[in-house]
């Protein structure tokens, strides 16, 4: 499925070697001033080839509004956005027309599509179609940040070196989204350090929202931990997600896990701002764990799409660890949950029914 969302929705289009990408937002209510300005600096912070920790590739990222807009306010009608592609270097992936490369969706693409594939940097399954999806999560913050809602994130972990302060200020200055200043140097080493090696390494992303009303999610196949789960797990290359304590709450004691309740608001928060799919009214606290990029330049074993062994010689451009600007997508796939989850919730209460109609 290409759509996300129920109320507040996103459909992406386009592949990473095609003319373009988009998406069409639906479920925008009218009268939201809609800041091209703004819509454009999240894809600046997403843009590929700013600093030798990314991929080469250079694309401006410029975005067109093609419909749902007059006079910058939303009409309530479906937003159209456009990225075109600027910077495709196809012939880079000649070598890999017949053949699989390992851990890259090219094999579970070619048979579920019944061989029929775009092996330009992975076609539909390239990590360029999340521009769309940063595209989208920015209208997506320009509505939470009517009813005060703020979306933080940063890089919190590169190949084991963690932070051990957490600075979301920090984090939008810095070239790597690193939250340590103190560790930021060695995790540009550990990156360049494998890129070097012609390898790759993992990460870990927190994302943080603040101000989040009580009573958002939708109970009990609709959850808002559970939605949150699956969008960040729909980013290319997360592998696992934990929402608050995450695993580490499997180590405690429920004395020890459990966030007391106070009349000024909970002592702890190591339910993550989320109690039975429910938003309690504290931060949501999100960690998306990263593989490394499978995009290796080593000589890998592979078959080829005949079922014959052979070896993969990868060409072209990319990250050398998607974390950096997975943070940037997290933030997006973050917004449009809680974009989502804030319309679904207006018509739970007759009290709020009768405010709108009287």
């Amino acid at each position: 499925m290409n759509r996300f969302g129920q109320r507040f929705s996103i459909t992406t289009f386009g592949e990473s070697h095609g003319k373009a990408i988009g998406c069409i937002v639906d479920g925008v209510p009218a009268g939201l001033k809609i800041d091209l300005n703004f819509i454009q600096s999240e894809l600046d912070r997403r843009r590929p080839g700013k600093s030798k920790l990314e991929t080469a590739r250079k694309e401006a990222d410029r975005v067109e509004i093609l419909s749902g807009t007059f006079d910058g306010v939303s009409t309530g009608t479906p937003i159209c956005m456009i990225i075109y592609n600027s910077d495709q270097r196809s012939r880079d992936y000649e070598n890999v027309k017949n053949i699989f490369r390992p851990s890259h969706a090219d094999f579970t693409y070619f048979y579920k599509y019944d061989g029929i594939r775009d092996y330009r940097g992975g076609g539909r399954s390239s990590a360029r179609e999340t521009a769309s999806r940063v595209a989208g999560g920015a209208i997506a913050k320009l509505l939470l940040k009517r009813v005060g809602v703020e979306i933080l994130s940063g890089v919190l972990e590169v190949g084991g070196v963690r932070a051990k302060e957490i600075d979301f200020e920090y984090a939008k200055r810095s070239k790597l989204f690193s939250l340590d200043k103190n560790i930021e140097k060695l995790q540009e080493e550990v990156i360049l350090r494998a890129k070097n090696s012609h390898d790759s390494v993992g990460g870990v992303v927190l994302t943080v929202a603040r101000g989040v009303p009580k009573g958002l999610g939708e109970p009990i196949y609709y959850k808002l931990d559970a939605l949150l789960a699956s969008a960040m797990m729909s980013i290319n290359g997360a592998k696992a997600v934990e929402i608050g304590n995450g695993v580490e709450a499997t180590k405690l004691l429920g004395s020890q896990n459990n966030d007391e309740i106070t009349p000024d608001g909970f002592k702890s928060n190591n339910s993550g701002g989320v109690l039975g799919g429910i938003s309690n009214g504290d931060e949501i606290i999100i960690k998306t764990h990263f593989k490394p990029t499978p995009s290796i330049f080593q000589p890998q074993k592979t078959i080829t799409t005949s079922n014959e062994p052979t070896i993969c010689n990868l060409k072209g451009r990319h990250d050398p660890c998607i974390a950096i600007r997975g943070s940037v997508v997290c933030e997006a796939m973050m917004a449009l949950v809680l974009a989502d989850m804030l319309l679904l919730n207006m018509g739970r209460r007759v009290s709020d029914i009768q405010k709108i109609y009287g």
